[in-house]
């Protein structure tokens, strides 16, 4: 039963799970969670932020897990393990925010606390009332008298995510600073330089020491002050988008150095035709079996090749070669956010180049018609993501982005390549060609 606002309940699991969920859909915003450490109220420093730019806090008590596809919608999980929170910490507030509209329209927002062990349900809340907030604050843990407790909190932001963190003390810089020219030196004043003394003068010698004395000797400067420690730089909320004006990025410059890459394809028809498929008369990308499959072509630096997809069941392995994983095969079209790879970036120096590529297996004979979102989302690092575009051409496969290992960093290059297979070719060896991998190809199926 889903709580009301206002209300708490105990807590006694040592460690949680705390999901925040919604059902995604044409024009549903993206929605992330997170969640800020409270001491008195605020923040103690910006490092008591967890969310997809900083998805871990030093003391290991509160994770960014990322999201997942479910038959119940998306959800964006944060772990929580309250016998590793400092004890100073006093409240763990739960937070959301919209990407790209406000949370009226997201269907079915709610956050559920289970117990991490077990996996039962201990908490749920269900926001209704929901309009114009960009951000919300659906609920919190807190500590009571020794033992935890979560509240349904429910109070929404029109300031979005910044908003609502810096009404906490997070200091956040969503704009690259500003450059400056440098500070033309100040002059340098020198002290009057005393004559020498003229030959002709007399200089009288020093008077004798008794034996055993030391000559007088001024007093040493003090040390000169230390510098003061750089201000820590401002939290950055925003995300990276690749466009055809900034097709790459460096996942090393945004952070992205190890741990798991999730790369998501969330793709919806459109309810209005246009182009190559409005020219077949007939709604080509508009059928409730179309079946889309994400899959990956990679090359490992010892040589070895392969292909990652759901076609030969040819899942792939995360902690074993090619340590990239799909994680399952959508083959209705009306799971929430598509299908998933993840790829293991602790093996990045194994990988030498992959090439993401998504066909249509079954329903449809082109992506005409068809919205689609790219997102690659490391563990340690900001989300990447960017459009497919418009497909003009009687395409069945996509080459979504292409990641290369340069020797110091990996760099994710957007491609969205609609690609039109030769009659009996199939959409995995046009790719092939394409791309020129040099693999043999034989029929397969699901």
């Amino acid at each position: 039963m889903s709580m009301l606002k206002g209300a708490n309940l105990p807590v006694q699991a040592r460690a949680v799970r705390v999901e925040l969920g919604w059902r995604s859909g044409p024009g549903v915003p993206d929605v992330d969670a997170s969640a800020l450490l409270l001491v008195s109220g605020k923040v103690r420093s910006d490092a008591d932020f967890v969310f997809y730019n900083q998805p871990a806090h030093a003391s290991g008590a509160v994770r960014h897990e990322g999201k997942n596809t479910g038959p119940d919608g998306v959800t964006d999980t944060l772990a929580v393990d309250l016998a590793r929170v400092e004890p100073a910490v006093e409240r763990i507030v739960v937070a959301a925010s919209a990407d790209g509209g406000s949370f009226g329209r997201v269907p079915g927002l709610r956050v559920r606390v289970l117990d991490a062990a077990s996996g039962t349900e201990i908490a749920r809340y269900e926001s209704q009332d929901a309009t114009v907030e960009t951000a919300f604050l659906l609920g919190e843990l807190y500590r009571r008298q020794g033992s935890w407790k979560f509240r349904a909190v429910g109070q929404g932001y029109g300031s979005g995510l910044a908003g609502l963190a810096t009404d906490f003390g997070i200091s956040v810089d969503d704009e690259p600073a500003p450059r400056t020219a440098p500070a033309a030196p100040a002059p340098v004043r020198q002290a009057p330089v005393r004559p020498a003394p003229a030959r002709s003068e007399p200089v009288r010698p020093e008077p004798a020491r008794p034996a055993g004395s030391t000559r007088p000797t001024a007093p040493a400067p003090p040390p000169p002050p230390a510098a003061p420690a750089p201000a820590p730089a401002p939290v950055r909320l925003s995300k990276v988008t690749l466009t055809k004006d900034a097709p790459s990025v460096s996942l090393a410059k945004q952070g992205g150095t190890s741990g798991a890459m999730r790369v998501n394809l969330n793709w919806q028809t459109r309810k209005q035709f246009r182009g190559w498929g409005a020219k077949l008369g007939r709604a080509v990308a508009n059928h409730s079996d179309l079946d889309l499959d994400l899959c990956a072509l990679y090359e490992l630096t010892d040589g070895r090749k392969g292909v990652v997809q759901a076609l030969g069941n040819a899942f792939g392995a995360l902690n074993q070669p090619p340590y990239i994983h799909l994680d399952g095969d959508d083959r209705t079209g009306a799971v929430s956010s598509g299908e998933n790879l993840t790829i293991n970036l602790d093996h990045k120096d194994r990988l030498r180049r992959i090439v993401i590529f998504v066909t249509i297996y079954e329903g449809a004979r082109s992506f005409a018609d068809l919205d689609a979102t790219v997102t690659l989302q490391p563990q340690h690092g900001a989300p990447i993501d960017f459009a497919l575009g418009e497909c003009t051409v009687p395409s069945t496969v996509c080459s979504l982005a292409l990641i290369t290992n340069t020797g110091s960093d990996l760099v994710v290059q957007r491609e969205a390549r609609f690609l039109v297979p030769d009659r009996g070719v199939s959409p995995q060896r046009t790719i092939d060609y394409a791309y020129g991998w040099g693999m043999n190809w034989t029929p397969g199926r699901k």
